[in-house]
C-alpha cells in the first residue's frame, strides 16, 4: 500500500509541475507560412510595426505578439519589388483572437491575389 501511495504521489507531482508554452501567455502569438512560390522580403499584419522578414517558400516564420488580433486581417507582403495586399471586407461578428499560438498561411497566386488561411497551433 505504501508503494501505491508513494508512486501515486510521484506521478501527481510530476504530472503537475509540467509546464507548456501556453501556461503563461500575454498575448495573441501569429507567425506566417509561405504557402507560395515566391520569397517573401517582409510581411506586416494588421498595420503593425511588427515585420515578419525573410520567408522562404514552405517555410515558417518566428512568432510575433500582439495584443489584439483576429482570424482574418490584413496583410502586406513585399517581394522580389512587387507589393501585395490582402484586406478583409470587414471584422463585423468577428471576436478577437484569445491568447493562444496561431499561424497565417499566405499564398500568392499567378494573378497576385492573396489568400489567408487561418490555422491553430
Amino acid at each position: 500500500m505504501k508503494k501505491f501511495a508513494l508512486l501515486l504521489i510521484t506521478i501527481v507531482l510530476v504530472v503537475g509541475s509540467c509546464t507548456d508554452r501556453d501556461d503563461e501567455l500575454s498575448g495573441v502569438n501569429i507567425r506566417v507560412k509561405n504557402d507560395s512560390n515566391i520569397n517573401f522580403n517582409s510581411v506586416t499584419v494588421g498595420g503593425s510595426e511588427e515585420v515578419y522578414e525573410n520567408i522562404s517558400p514552405g517555410d515558417y516564420s518566428k512568432y510575433l505578439e500582439y495584443e489584439t488580433a483576429y482570424r482574418y486581417n490584413s496583410v502586406f507582403i513585399e517581394a522580389d519589388s512587387t507589393s501585395y495586399n490582402y484586406s478583409p471586407i470587414d471584422f463585423v461578428g468577428e471576436d478577437s483572437l484569445s491568447f493562444g499560438f496561431y499561424t497565417y498561411e499566405l499564398n500568392v497566386n499567378e494573378e497576385g491575389e492573396v489568400s489567408l488561411v487561418f490555422k491553430i497551433d
